[in-house]
């Protein structure tokens, strides 16, 4: 199976909202790169096959009503839909961003399958994965943005068990759990499967002598 232009709008909707994951190419007939995009995504079609990810291709300037929903300021621009939600992207030509974005897709459609869940069962799952959970870039040991630093030094002075998971590798959680609680910057605090925030809720907590009792729930 190759990359598949699209040649309807009702097209282009039917297949970003199957149940396979889609990565949608919005290319112009007039930009070189497009081209370059399109034959690794022909690759990838073939080294990834066609069970779990999908590939198609759109002329961005055919479909302006398209293109402006998505903020399409320049081609090419690569979007990877879950049905119907776009979970990720990659701007202008970045082969080895497109190439692992898309295994990484293609790695938690397997997962999801094998396993039976939905995106919806696995979050729920993670989140109640310990009494204490944390979605942060990196982990406990190395976080890898200052918000995350923040916030596991804080928790750490209470001395409670905690589990952490690093939404850095899993896009698919990254983008799920913003919709999913409605809170859409990280870190993340859940305690017994309730969202209690972000830093500046922890810090907020923190300053009214309340962080303990509440992440002990």
């Amino acid at each position: 199976m190759s990359v598949l232009n699209v040649s309807s709008a009702e097209e282009y909707e039917k297949y970003i909202n199957s149940e396979k994951t889609t990565v949608v190419l919005f290319a112009a007939d007039w930009a070189e790169q497009c081209a370059q995009v399109k034959d690794v995504l022909e690759e990838l079609t073939k080294v990834l096959g066609s069970e779990k990810l999908q590939f198609i291709s759109l002329n961005a300037e055919q479909y302006p009503e398209i293109s402006m929903k998505h903020q399409i300021d320049a081609v090419p621009t690569v979007i990877f839909f879950t049905k119907g939600s776009a979970v990720d992207r990659v701007d202008g030509v970045d082969i080895a961003a497109i190439t692992s974005k898309s295994k990484k897709l293609a790695e938690s459609a397997s997962s999801a399958a094998a396993t039976g869940q939905s995106l919806d069962e696995r979050l729920k799952a993670l989140i109640n994965k310990s009494p204490l959970m944390i979605f942060m870039k990196g982990d406990r040991q190395a976080p890898r943005c200052g918000f995350s630093k923040q916030l596991i030094a804080i928790v750490n002075e209470t001395n409670l068990p905690y589990e952490t998971f690093d939404i850095l590798g899993d896009e698919e959680v990254r983008q799920g759990l913003k919709t999913y609680s409605d809170w859409p910057t990280y870190p993340q605090v859940y305690v017994k499967g309730e969202l209690i925030g972000g830093l500046d809720i922890i810090k907020e907590l923190v300053a009214g002598n309340e962080l303990e009792a509440t992440l002990k729930g």
